[in-house]
């Protein structure tokens, strides 16, 4: 069981390069669509290492056989009732990481989720030229920031850092 989460875990993982591979080749080849295959390729990527959480999730939570082990979403295994309820090293740091939004984890998880949000129009500040001294201000939510390919590749590189290290640690001898 541990061997086929560790093979779905290191599939996204290479899958999530594949992506990034291509997105570097996208940007090499400055075609018409360039934009288009870049855009693909970060969802791509961003799809794959959402997975490879996940499968790290799922690591953890077969090994200390979890009731959860079979969740579909990340943040249904990173929780303080799930860590409650089993308290592990490797759970405990990643539901750290999870509710830290400014951590890699954590802007992950918010890159997933707004995968599935509709595109929306960029908010225009209300201008009124009669009031040349008072500047517009909003209050909204803050622009998502395009997600740049060396963060992508970072993501990748801590989930394979975390994996080797978490199953370093949970190996029975």
């Amino acid at each position: 069981m541990a061997n086929e989460l560790y093979t779905r875990t290191n599939q996204k993982l290479y899958f999530a390069g594949l992506a990034l591979e291509a997105w570097r080749a996208a940007e090499a080849a400055q075609a018409l669509n360039a934009q288009t295959q870049i855009q693909a390729a970060r969802e791509g990527a961003l799809f794959h290492l959402y997975g490879a959480a996940l499968g790290l999730c799922h690591e953890i939570a077969g090994y200390y056989r979890l009731p959860q082990a079979a969740a579909p979403q990340v943040e249904q295994l990173l929780t303080a009732e799930v860590l409650e309820a089993a308290p592990s090293p490797e759970l405990a740091e990643l539901v750290e990481l999870a509710q830290d939004r400014q951590s890699w984890l954590g802007q992950l998880l918010s890159a997933y989720r707004g995968l599935f949000e509709p595109p929306r129009e960029a908010k225009q500040a209300k201008v009124d030229p009669s009031l040349a001294l008072i500047a517009a201000v909003s209050v909204g939510e803050p622009e998502p920031v395009e997600l740049g390919l060396q963060a992508l590749a970072d993501w990748q590189q801590q989930i394979r850092q975390l994996a080797a290290r978490f199953r370093e640690g949970m190996s029975e001898w």
